[in-house]
């Protein structure tokens, strides 16, 4: 996606952090019976909105870069190694259970089958009438 897709205004298009609560409302409550000064209550939301949103894009400018340059590689590598190191190792390892698969049936069919059948036609002389 090209810098010009992006949506400048939903960056949250998914909602994989609609989780997080940053609003004054979700953090700072009083209760009916104990609660401050006017002033006090709209100051503290007006100072807790401030920093909250100054102090982000700080962090943001400072270490959002890095943070997601290394995001990036991470991710690619991920896909490097499922590209090129997992799906083909899952591939073999599924070729071979094929052969384990038979070589099971095959055990399975000679030896367990015909003790099954063994023990099941002595146990079939006790039938209930």
């Amino acid at each position: 996606m090209a810098t010009g897709d992006l949506d400048l205004f939903n960056r949250d298009p998914n909602e994989i952090n609609s989780h997080i609560k940053v609003a004054f409302e979700d953090v700072l409550a009083e209760p009916d019976g104990i609660q401050s000064n006017t002033c006090v209550w709209t100051l503290s939301n007006l100072c807790f909105r401030f920093w909250r949103s100054c102090t982000y894009k700080l962090m943001t400018l400072t270490c959002g870069m890095c943070i997601a340059m290394y995001w990036g590689i991470e991710f690619s590598y991920i896909a490097f190694m499922h590209i090129w190191y997992v799906t083909p190792y899952l591939r073999i390892l599924e070729i071979n259970c094929v052969s384990c698969q038979k070589i099971y049936s095959l055990c399975i069919n000679c030896w367990l089958v015909p003790f099954c059948e063994a023990c099941g036609s002595i146990f079939i002389h006790f039938r209930r009438n």
